[in-house]
């Protein structure tokens, strides 16, 4: 069995092993980053020899940190990371180089069509009637779109709203309300396998399918990092928030989609979001400006020259081929935008 898992931040870990009768054995690690003593790597492999193979990474964590010779130095490893790749390699988890990825990036759509159009592509990945898609989101007006579990009168603020012509809408997936605005904010998806983030805690599993844009912005001069549980942010402040959707059906699927600031009104997001009585306070839109640091401010660079740059850094690293929203799948996002995302029974379905 093989399992590969790049520490968020670090370096790739590369565990083989086999499963014999409910034990791990022969057992090796390897992998591209340093690692002082050199014995520490022996030590590692025994650790994990002869270990149960339904141990967590929790306790596969704590076997290796126990064997680790005194005053051993990890440099883009950690035992966690080490125990990931252990779990991917029993769940028999596959890697992004393992599909055809597919890109779709398409004219602008509506708040409610995108919401539909995330919910049919990942069920068909599911059904594995699609290929892993990567889908960049235009908007063809502004919009406020709430988790899942979100209280709607909570969140928004519907004079503000209507002041503004914001659409609101909520989304299958949980966290956070996100305000877009069409030339201000630069939205994607992820439409991937399960098998794709086998073996990875739910927390893990958002570092893992965040990892690829951060190199891209890291290639447009922004060092960005990982916040957990959803946050991308670099020295200057938030750059984006993600979400994630888990489908059971077919061979199951992940939707992670990812909403980036290029460019923010602030003072719009405050009159049409409710984000507490401190946070509209002058203090409290003092902090908002702070928190939130856009692409366009960072980059210097045009929105459309960040997504362009974006996705040849996706297919770079992955493979990216042309594709498109076959009629079937728009015919069954249209009608779902209607009957559900458009209606009043869905977006105040948690009043």
């Amino acid at each position: 069995m093989h399992g590969e898992y790049k520490v968020p931040g670090g370096k790739l870990v590369v565990v083989d092993l086999d499963d014999e009768g409910g034990v791990l054995r022969g057992v090796r690690v390897a992998g591209d980053f340093f690692l002082e003593p050199d014995e520490a790597l022996t030590a590692i492999d025994q650790a994990l020899e002869g270990a149960p193979s339904d141990t967590d990474a929790a306790g596969l964590t704590a076997r290796v940190e126990a064997a680790l010779p005194e005053g051993t130095v990890m440099y883009g490893i950690t035992a966690e990371g080490v125990a990931v790749a252990v779990r991917r390699a029993l769940a028999e988890a596959t890697d992004w180089t393992d599909y055809d990825w597919q890109l779709i990036h398409e004219p602008p759509q509506s708040p409610a069509l995108h919401m539909a159009l995330d919910q049919v592509l990942t069920e068909e990945v599911a059904a594995g009637r699609r290929a892993p898609t990567l889908r960049v989101w235009e908007w063809d007006s502004p919009a406020v779109i709430i988790g899942s579990f979100q209280s709607l009168g909570n969140e928004v603020d519907p004079e503000g709203a209507a002041r503004h012509g914001v659409t609101v809408v909520r989304r299958i997936s949980g966290g956070g309300a996100m305000f877009v605005e069409r030339a201000n904010t630069i939205t994607y998806s992820l439409s991937v396998p399960a098998s794709l983030v086998s073996g990875l805690s739910f927390a893990d599993s958002y570092a893992y399918l965040d990892d690829w844009v951060l190199t891209a912005l890291g290639d447009m001069g922004i060092k960005a990092w990982y916040v957990p549980l959803n946050d991308i942010a670099s020295k200057d402040g938030k750059i984006a928030g993600a979400a994630q959707k888990r489908l059971a059906q077919g061979g199951g699927a992940v939707l992670h989609h990812v909403t980036m600031s290029y460019d923010i009104d602030v003072d719009k997001m405050l009159d049409v979001l409710r984000i507490g009585k401190e946070k509209m306070s002058d203090k409290g839109t003092r902090s908002a400006r702070k928190r939130v640091d856009p692409l366009r401010r960072q980059t210097g660079l045009p929105r459309r020259e960040v997504i362009e740059r974006m996705i040849a850094s996706f297919r770079g690293r992955y493979g990216l081929a042309e594709g498109r929203v076959t009629p079937e799948e728009l015919a069954r996002a249209e009608e779902l935008a209607l009957s559900r995302y458009s209606s009043e029974e869905w977006t105040a379905r948690v009043p």
